[in-house]
Formats: structure tokens, sequence, C-alpha cells
């Protein structure tokens, strides 16, 4: 493989795997994140690629358009749409600038560098796009002794599976393959910069999540959850939805009428 990839939260963890994988294909890379110490260490250890970094801030719009042009004007081969934030507390106790940095990194942003990157690919006739959810994104139905209450970033988690799907399928036919990946509790600096002590729990590593991504796209898949064994859970999740969307009607649901 080989081509020009953009890379988000390219500083640590799943970009750091990323943007190592990929230049180990052959890549040459856009790196984008908040470290610009990080981006210039990471291309001086790799001079046989090209690297350009970009220092941006994506929970701005001046950062996400700016690392949207370079998605709008670049012949990018695949944009991996990973920066995040963690900022786990329920939505009465979240900070109002909290609430729109996690919006702005995870819905936003991906949203808005999906958009500029994809007219170019579907003109090219090529492209793939990988969105970095969780499978946080799943875990709504859980009751509040199984899963501690983090509403909107489980929210914007869940919104990047319904785009990724949504937008497969505009785009069927295009050549532009489009991915959401959504591991578990992986082993990155993620949580350390929350202040959350992750080190008792059982971790994936950030590799083994760009492995699977990657093998997955091999195997045509639109949603890659790494550590789940069983594929047709997932498979059984979506059908779920579809014969809920499918059973729709115009008329009022018996339950919902006055006795």
């Amino acid at each position: 493989m080989s081509g020009l990839a953009l890379v988000t939260g390219a500083t640590s963890g799943i970009g750091r795997a990323f943007a190592e994988r990929l230049a180990a294909d052959g890549y040459d890379l856009v790196l984008v994140g908040r470290r610009k110490e990080r981006l210039d260490e990471f291309a001086d250890a790799h001079p046989e690629v090209r690297v350009q970094a970009v220092t941006a801030d994506l929970s701005t719009r001046d950062g996400i358009d700016e690392v949207a042009r370079i998605c709008a004007t670049e012949p990018l081969t695949m944009l991996v749409n990973n920066a995040g934030v963690a900022h786990y507390m329920p939505l009465a106790e979240l900070p109002a600038d909290k609430a729109a940095e996690l919006v702005g990194v995870k819905v936003l942003a991906p949203t808005l560098l999906t958009r500029a990157a994809v007219a170019g690919m579907q003109e090219r006739g090529e492209g793939t796009i990988i969105n970095v959810s969780g499978m946080i994104a799943f875990s709504g139905p859980a009751p509040h002794s199984q899963m501690p209450r983090r509403a909107v970033y489980g929210g914007s988690l869940a919104y990047l599976v319904a785009l990724s799907q949504i937008l497969s399928a505009e785009l069927e036919g295009t050549g532009v393959r489009v991915q959401v990946v959504c591991p578990g509790v992986v082993a990155t600096e993620f949580h350390e910069r929350q202040g959350i002590d992750m080190s008792a729990v059982p971790r994936m590593t950030a590799d083994d999540v760009v492995t699977a991504s990657l093998r997955g796209l091999e195997l045509g898949e639109t949603v890659c959850a790494p550590g789940v064994e069983d594929a047709g859970l997932i498979d059984a999740v979506f059908q779920a939805d579809l014969a809920a969307f499918g059973a729709q009607s115009p008329e009022l649901a018996t339950r919902y009428r006055s006795a």
C-alpha cells in the first residue's frame, strides 16, 4: 500500500500507531495534533516518507478549518479521524466548555474533515475514511449500576457509528470506503490525561486496534470491533436496528392508545 494519509490525534495512542503502520506501508503522511514537538519528533524519525506536521486544535473552528483546507486540496488516499478527548462525567456535571470541546473534536471535526476530503476521493475513484469511535457507542441501554454515565461522550461515539454506516451506503460504487473502528479500553495516554487510573483494567494495545482496522477493511467491514470475537453479535445489533426501522407505520402503535 502507498499514498497520502492524514491522521488526526497523531501524537500518541491509536493515532500514533496508525502513523507508524502507515509509514511502514510506504504512505506519505499529514499528521495533526496539538503537541508540535511530538509531531516533529515523528517526522525526524521517519525520513523514508514525507511527513507534514500540522499543529492544530480540533476543538476550535480555526483548527478544523485549517485541517479541512488540507483535506480538500491534497490528494488524500486515507483520512483517519482519530483525535479525541474523554471528559467522562454525567451531563449535569460536564462544564459547558468541556462539552463543546468534546462535540467539536468527536462530532464536528470528523464531519467537516470528511466532507472536505470525500469530494476529491470520489473524483479520483478511490479513498478510505476511518473514524475512530469505541464500544461505548453501544453502551446506551446499560443500567447505571453497570456503566458510568457519560452521555455526551457515548453519544458522540454513537454518532460516528451512524455517520460511517450511512456515508458508506452513500458512497457505494464510488471506490471510497468508510469504516468506523470501535475498540474497548486501549492502553494509551488517553485516560491518564483525564486523571483516570486504568492500570488495573485489561487493555488492548493500540497496535492491535490498527491491525484490526486495516484487516477489517480487507474483509469489507464498515463497523470494526477489534475486541469482539463473535462478529455475529455486531451484525445482530444492526439487523435489530433495521428490523425496528422497517417495522414503523404511520398508524399510532397500540401501546400509545388510551385504554
